[in-house]
């Protein structure tokens, strides 16, 4: 395993009628919404820490803590970044932020795991048991 403090990732989405904050329920707004913000930070982190994993591992969210400071219009491009600045075992911590078009849109703080795929989705599974 090779993730390090400084990995950094980016995502990228265009403003449309299905990640507006109407869409998410999240607001009566046609405006990217937070939801879909989150989900974009989430994106950015996860992906650049992929690759630096062994097989059979994955990361999941466990806390997400940001802000959402500037409303971005249906059309309009907006990116996430994400940095790892702690590796803690199998924790990770990373910085996010978004920006559109214009400049920042928000920032924050988000928390991933390090898990064993198998092990984790068969903890999910016995959920469903009676």
């Amino acid at each position: 395993m090779s993730v390090i403090v400084g990995l950094k990732g980016r995502a990228e989405t265009v403003v449309n009628e299905s990640n507006t904050a109407q869409a998410a329920c999240s607001g009566a707004l046609p405006v990217f919404g937070t939801p879909f913000l989150c989900a974009l930070m989430e994106e950015a982190a996860w992906k650049s820490i992929a690759p630096h994993l062994e097989e059979g591992q994955s990361t999941v969210g466990t806390r997400l803590n940001v802000s959402h400071d500037s409303a971005t219009p249906i059309g309009m491009k907006v990116r996430a970044e994400s940095e790892i600045t702690e590796v803690d075992g199998k924790r990770l911590v990373l910085k996010v932020s978004a920006f559109d078009e214009k400049g920042p849109i928000g920032e924050g703080t988000h928390e991933r795991f390090i898990v064993t795929d198998e092990r984790f989705l068969a903890k999910a599974a016995k959920k469903l048991e009676g």
